[in-house]
């Protein structure tokens, strides 16, 4: 195998332990409990680039979706820590979106009751923040709360630096 260090962290798994996606209705989401192994992200991602020389993909799967579609942080900036890397979304269908600027942005996206891959498909409900959600985003975060509009605002200034990234590798779907 490898020496790679493949654990979560401590935060996310906490997050993703507390009910949400056992407990979401209609949501489609399976968080991994560690991250995907490099090799294999490899495999995936020149598969869904449909280039076997696409390079070393930069990002740390953490979650799929039923279709193996994939939720990871995009190493955008090697120097900065995995909790300020921008969250994305890759979908088995070509779809891609950047969900959360950061890993606090995601908590706050599940803090109030949206599911990762609803800033891609839509919110198609009236979501209810989640108090134990709610509780850890604010303890990681140390801020008030952050609306799921001001989230997606946010997280969409990253999106045509992640275009470009897709457009490099391959062509965007």
């Amino acid at each position: 195998m490898t020496d790679e260090d493949l654990t979560l962290p401590a935060v996310l798994v906490e997050a993703h332990s507390a009910g949400f996606f056992h407990e979401h209705s209609g949501h489609d989401f399976e968080p991994y409990d560690l991250f995907m192994w490099s090799g294999e992200m490899m495999e995936w991602w020149q598969s869904w680039t449909k280039g076997p020389m696409a390079g070393v993909p930069p990002f740390r799967a953490f979650g799929q979706d039923g279709t193996g579609g994939l939720a990871a942080f995009w190493l955008r900036n090697p120097d900065d820590p995995l909790d300020r890397q921008p969250v994305v979304f890759l979908g088995s269908e070509g779809e891609y979106t950047v969900i959360a600027r950061d890993l606090g942005d995601y908590l706050w996206l599940l803090a109030n009751g949206v599911g990762p891959l609803e800033t891609v498909d839509g919110i198609e409900r009236v979501p209810e923040p989640i108090a134990a959600l709610t509780a850890i985003a604010q303890r990681h975060t140390a801020s008030a709360r952050r609306s799921t509009a001001e989230v997606i605002t946010a997280a969409q200034a990253h999106v045509p630096a992640f275009e470009a990234l897709l457009h490099t590798h391959a062509p965007v779907r």
